[in-house]
């Protein structure tokens, strides 16, 4: 499938360099869409001042150099120097068709393919997954779905919190508790209540406060018995999080983790290649780097210190140890940070610091995609009446069950309501996230996400769901649509050419790191479809044959662009609702 937008800049550009000689044709045609045409060249506007002529004169010239065979119906300057441009009908219908019988639907590979580590969800083993994991699970196991189907070779990192001081104290709890019965609480998720009793007890007892000091330096030291209790409480921990992630429908497994304790034994290398190379120095006890750029309130360069005058590690030499171990061993093009918001100013100076090692250059690049707050409706970080944090677990269970009661009318049996409410609960929960820019905060309102109309999971899940109803009355699979598409509606061509632009906006997608533009493509696809649907009749009998096997033909194209976007987000499809 040809995206238009490339077809007329590749055009456009060609006619600059007829138009104006070869040093402009590699300008940027400013192609946008318009109300009076399919799409608008706005590059008159800004050559017109370097060639010295009015922008009409050179909206004029550039029209009459431009090759309109086989794409475009006609070309036409408006206002002060816009260029309107409209395609051809019989253009967009052959480039749909072709697309019908593209496995890809369109979607082209990333060449040469990049290997890319995706680095999310990244929970604490000390404590309950809750709903500021939600984000960053959703947004990163999207990223790592559409950089896969772009053909890159994509390496899932789920950076658990698994080492460290609380874990004497809890391991010692785990022992007070027994380990059958204090297993058992953990994989059930009861991490946090766990947690907090742990700390409580380091905080009044001082006896058990001194045990779990002692059992830290066990667990530096990897003492046997240690490390036996230590993966007892990490396997059970981790279980729990596989049902959470289960339910939501993510693709990590435990061949993704890589917790802190995986590059524990890599710290004090990390700390030596950097003092050897000159880029940490040692700073009033303290083995810091001083990356350029970052100062205190004090005006002072601000230290990114990576071992402590105490001798301790801290996260900043776990992050760069991480950096290290995917350059070196894993041979990384390029590493993406699914965190947080709040953790900006930390990765700033992570990444400057691994540039000022070498370890990031012109071939690796390393991103924070910042994640926003999840917000309370009112306004402020979502979180129980209590004012608690709210439990993942609990959330996601809430909007099954929400789902539940809102198909509730729909006459199906007890499994197969069960089955859709899961799929429509989660995809409203997902889809939410995904339809907002990732860096953006919004407000989980379980009311309007749960929506069957609007910009929401269930109206792109009832699209789909409607468009395989059309196949099931025909009596055919969708694979079997696959008649030649002709345009004779303005709705049949509206969503033809919205169809179009799909391996674009995937590609898009996984260049910038922001899946909410396939989702607000993925809408306007639906919106075009409902549009069509009800403009379009598919199935009725007056439809002449030839125009029910072309609009059949278009609803299964319809139906793969979507679903196969909608599988990208991680977004669950119902065959029927």
């Amino acid at each position: 499938m040809t995206d238009p937008q490339i077809v007329l800049a590749e055009r456009v550009q060609q006619a600059l360099g007829t138009a104006f000689g070869a040093e402009y044709a590699g300008a940027d045609p400013l192609i946008r869409p318009s109300q009076f045409a399919d799409y608008q060249a706005n590059v008159a506007l800004s050559l017109a001042k370097r060639l010295r002529r009015a922008p009409r004169e050179v909206a004029q010239a550039l029209a009459e150099a431009l090759d309109a065979s086989g794409v475009f119906a006609g070309v036409e300057i408006s206002g002060p120097g816009f260029l309107n441009i409209t395609l051809d009908d019989a253009w967009i219908a052959d480039q749909a068709s072709r697309t019908l019988h593209d496995p890809r639907t369109g979607v082209g590979l990333t060449a040469p393919p990049q290997t890319v580590v995706i680095d999310y969800s990244a929970p604490n083993a000390a404590k309950e997954m809750h709903v500021g994991h939600l984000r960053t699970t959703i947004v990163g196991d999207s990223l790592a779905r559409v950089h896969e189907y772009l053909g890159n070779r994509v390496i899932r990192q789920n950076h658990l919190g698994d080492w460290g001081t609380p874990f004497g104290m809890l391991i010692e709890h785990l022992l007070d508790i027994g380990e059958g019965p204090a297993l058992a609480r953990l994989e059930a998720g009861g991490g946090s209540e766990f947690y907090q009793e742990a700390r409580a007890k380091f905080d009044s007892d001082e006896a058990f406060k001194q045990r779990s000091r002692t059992r830290v330096s066990t667990l530096q030291a990897e003492e046997p018995e240690t490390i036996r209790l230590w993966h007892l409480f990490m396997d059970a921990t981790i279980r729990y999080f596989n049902r959470v992630y289960g339910t939501l429908g993510v693709t990590l497994t435990d061949a993704d983790i890589a917790g802190e304790s995986m590059y524990n034994r890599m710290l004090a290398e990390t700390c030596d290649d950097l003092e050897a190379a000159g880029t940490a120095v040692v700073s009033e006890g303290a083995l810091c780097v001083f990356p350029p750029g970052f100062k205190g309130s004090d005006d002072r360069p601000l230290p990114l210190i990576i071992r402590k005058s105490d001798g301790g590690y801290g996260y900043a030499t776990t992050d760069l140890a991480a950096i290290r171990y995917r350059v070196r061993d894993l041979k990384v093009d390029r590493i993406l940070y699914v965190v947080g918001a709040e953790q900006s100013l930390h990765f700033q100076m992570i990444f400057a610091a691994a540039r000022q090692a070498g370890w990031l250059n012109d071939d690796v690049s390393a991103e924070h995609i910042q994640i926003g707050m999840m917000l309370g409706s009112d306004g402020r970080r979502f979180r129980t009446r209590s004012g608690e944090t709210v439990k993942l677990s609990a959330l996601l269970d809430e909007a099954v069950q929400r789902a539940s009661a809102a198909i509730a009318d729909r006459g199906y049996d007890e499994a197969t309501r069960a089955e859709i409410a899961h799929m429509v609960g989660m995809g409203a929960v997902k889809y939410a996230d995904l339809s907002v820019s990732h860096d953006s905060e919004y407000i989980f309102d379980f009311d309007r996400m749960l929506a069957f109309t609007g910009n929401t999971g269930p109206y792109m899940q009832y699209a789909t769901a409607r468009i395989r109803s059309i196949f099931r009355k025909a009596g055919i699979a969708p694979s079997a649509a696959t008649g030649a598409i002709d345009l004779g509606e303005p709705a049949e061509r509206a969503l033809a050419l919205q169809l179009l632009g799909f391996g674009t906006v995937v590609e898009t997608a996984g260049e910038t790191a922001e899946p909410h533009r396939l989702s607000g493509y993925l809408f306007e696809t639906a919106s075009a479809f409902t549009t069509f649907y009800e403009k379009c009749p598919v199935l009725r009998d007056d439809v002449p044959p030839a125009t029910r096997e072309s609009r059949l033909a278009l609803c299964a194209l319809t139906l793969r662009v979507l679903e196969t976007g909608l599988t990208l987000l991680g977004v669950p499809i119902p065959d029927r609702m």
